[in-house]
């Protein structure tokens, strides 16, 4: 077992450096938004489409994918996977130029369908790279890089494309036709930019695993169905793992910084030394004079943070102990803080709710690897299944933004509340059914 998973090193290597690109490029394209606002002079429902774009790809090219992979396996999953995305950055470059917002859409939604594919072949392939009792830790390890790759996308957003000023709208209508003209263009600019380097990078990480030698694990001759896969107990119900998880987390997500201004969080943050001086790290300046929903907001990388760190702990604990152990564990401390944070106010209510993220760092690659344990030739198809469940994080955050509209957010977050319900029961029916 153990000279299978040194072997498998170097594949478990390059595969972990896709993790961190699609992370890295998932979150740098939100850094990109304020400029896509002006150079397609969009409202913000019209930039609101651009997640909407991001998590339906998930719904709609998942299950294509793993018929795709089943045919051509995962290397070459991988290869048309990052060809795809290249594909996509590409179009970004027309779409900018001649500031057409629909060509936009369209490479974004190629962008993500690349995406889709890669981690229809990625994620399995973790977890087939070694004994199966270490899936759980491989796959929460190579998660882990991709939350590094989403911890330093806002850095270098802020540094290299948001570093300029961006004008208003009312700035921008105020201008004289020639000026207006040349400053959406060099708005056009800044967004193609990264766009080129970003294709290229993915072009390049294509030919390099084109280069390197990765097992072949699927058999050729054997064609797995999807009905066959739908057959296999926990697959289903790890599917609604993963819709309700990715759901919870990206509505929590979303929504932390209304929260945070719901109580009035800023002039507490603002008031207090060590508050204050976090805030200040976190932004990268002084906070004084900074408006309230910056100052609250910098919290949030504490959030999508402690899923990062999480990983690391978590890839070492589902290496000891058995991966649903962790995971009732996990979905018992993340109900557990969302009770206390909605039972409570001011910092206790904030870090309650910051800490969640570190207990969601599990779920997706434990949720991921117990429901296609034992497939087999079957993993592309199961794969396929459980990515399409991803677009629960476009179904899941208006839901609960609909409920806190209507009751408050202490009503809203029993939503999340029962997400983390399910996926503790649904690691206790793995953990019965291994027993």
């Amino acid at each position: 077992m153990r000279n299978n998973e040194r072997s498998a090193w170097v594949p478990v290597a390059v595969v972990t450096s896709l993790f961190f690109m699609w992370g890295f490029i998932t979150v740098l394209v939100d850094s990109l938004i304020p400029r896509l606002r002006e150079v397609f002079e969009l409202s913000y429902f019209e930039a609101g489409l651009v997640q909407f774009a991001f998590f339906m790809a998930y719904g709609l090219v998942s299950i294509p994918s793993g018929w795709l992979l089943s045919r051509i396996g995962y290397k070459r999953g991988v290869l048309v996977g990052l060809a795809t995305m290249g594909m996509g950055c590409l179009l970004f470059w027309p779409a900018a130029g001649m500031r057409l917002f629909p060509l936009f859409m369209l490479g974004y939604f190629v962008l993500a369908s690349g995406m889709t594919v890669l981690q229809v072949a990625a994620n399995p392939y973790v977890a087939v790279l070694g004994d199966e009792r270490g899936a759980s830790s491989r796959l929460n390890l190579a998660q882990a890089f991709n939350s590094v790759g989403t911890s330093i996308a806002p850095i270098i957003g802020a540094q290299f494309i948001l570093s300029d000023r961006i004008r208003s709208s009312v700035d921008i209508d105020s201008l004289e036709a020639g000026e207006r003209a040349a400053y959406l263009a060099a708005e056009a600019g800044a967004v193609q930019g990264p766009f080129i380097i970003l294709a290229g990078a993915l072009l390049l990480l294509a030919g390099i695993v084109g280069m390197i030698e990765l097992p072949r694990i699927l058999d050729p001759d054997r064609y797995g169905t999807y009905a066959e896969a739908l057959r296999k107990p926990g697959l289903l119900g790890g599917a609604l793992g993963i819709f309700l998880y990715v759901g919870a987390e990206v509505a929590i997500g979303s929504y932390l910084v209304n929260y945070f201004l719901s109580m009035d969080l800023a002039d507490t943050i603002r008031s207090n030394a060590t508050l204050s001086t976090v805030a200040g790290a976190l932004l990268g300046k002084d906070p004084g004079p900074v408006d309230d929903k910056g100052v609250v907001g910098a919290f949030v990388a504490l959030y999508w943070g402690g899923a990062m760190i999480g990983r690391f702990v978590g890839s070492l604990l589902t290496r000891s102990f058995r991966p649903e152990r962790i995971l009732i564990l996990f979905g018992l401390a993340a109900i557990l803080l969302v009770l206390v944070s909605i039972r409570s106010t001011g910092m206790v209510a904030m870090w309650s709710i910051l800490t969640v993220g570190l207990f969601n760092s599990i779920m997706f690659p434990t949720i991921f690897t117990q429901s296609i344990a034992g497939l087999g030739q079957l993993k592309p198809q199961g794969s396929g299944i459980l990515c399409t469940a991803i677009c629960g994080g476009a179904i899941i955050p208006p839901l609960l933004g609909a409920l806190a509209d209507g009751f408050g957010f202490q009503v809203a977050f029993l939503l999340a509340i029962a997400c983390y319900a399910y996926i503790t029961y649904f690691a206790w029916t793995m953990k019965t059914r291994s027993t």
